[in-house]
């Protein structure tokens, strides 16, 4: 298979890489700074360098082609501003749908989140609210798309080790995942096309990953 990653610095997008070229397929991760090259390459990845905040869809779409799935990993991180919640959350997924539409690329899986439905809560601080808007913003557009969309809604995350068994529904209570077990999932996701059109929300639990994917699908 092969696989671009958007966000291919992100923290979960490296454990997927790895997780995806050690079985043989071909993982290509955008990054926009030129020293996050060799992060992708040391986990067996190819990197294109590429803005998504400035890029075109006719370059993003270049980048895309020829890619039997595209993984939508990216975000404005941490300390990043209002602004940028909207410019890389929720605009730069927009673009990279547009892109593999343009592109031919039928498969798309988003990393979405959970608890979207809380920005208006007034206790919430205005940058993670902008972040919720922005993500939920971005579902919505995928889910209009005639595109073989899957969106994972993962819970809390932690660098905890990979436990290998989760919970994993349409709705699920919020609780914590390790981004290893999420990583693991999205690479599940990939194999099964028939998880297209399910927005799944994932957290840790006692089923074993690859039976949790087959009951969805």
């Amino acid at each position: 298979m092969r696989v671009v990653i958007a966000g291919g610095h992100g923290q979960i997008a490296l454990r997927l890489t790895q997780l995806l070229a050690d079985r043989g397929d071909t993982v290509l991760g955008v990054v926009r700074n030129p020293d996050h090259v060799a992060d992708v390459r040391a986990a067996g990845g190819e990197a294109i360098v590429l803005d998504l905040e400035h890029a075109a869809t006719e370059q993003v779409a270049d980048a895309v082609s020829g890619a039997d799935a595209v993984v939508f990993a990216a975000g404005a991180g941490a300390g990043s501003g209002v602004a940028r919640k909207d410019t890389v959350d929720r605009a730069a997924a927009v673009l990279l749908a547009d892109a593999a539409e343009s592109a031919g690329v039928r498969r798309y899986v988003q990393v979405s989140a959970m608890g979207l439905d809380r920005p208006e809560d007034p206790r919430m601080p205005e940058v993670f609210a902008a972040y919720l808007r922005a993500k939920a913003a971005a579902d919505a557009d995928l889910m209009t798309r005639d595109l073989d969309w899957t969106i994972l809604k993962p819970g809390g995350l932690t660098n905890d080790p990979a436990t290998g068994t989760v919970t994993l529904a349409e709705h699920v209570p919020l609780a914590m995942v390790t981004r290893d077990d999420v990583a693991a999932v999205l690479a599940g996701l990939l194999d099964r096309p028939s998880t297209a059109g399910k927005v799944l929300e994932l957290v840790g639990g006692g089923v074993p990953i690859d039976r949790a994917l087959d009951e969805i699908a």
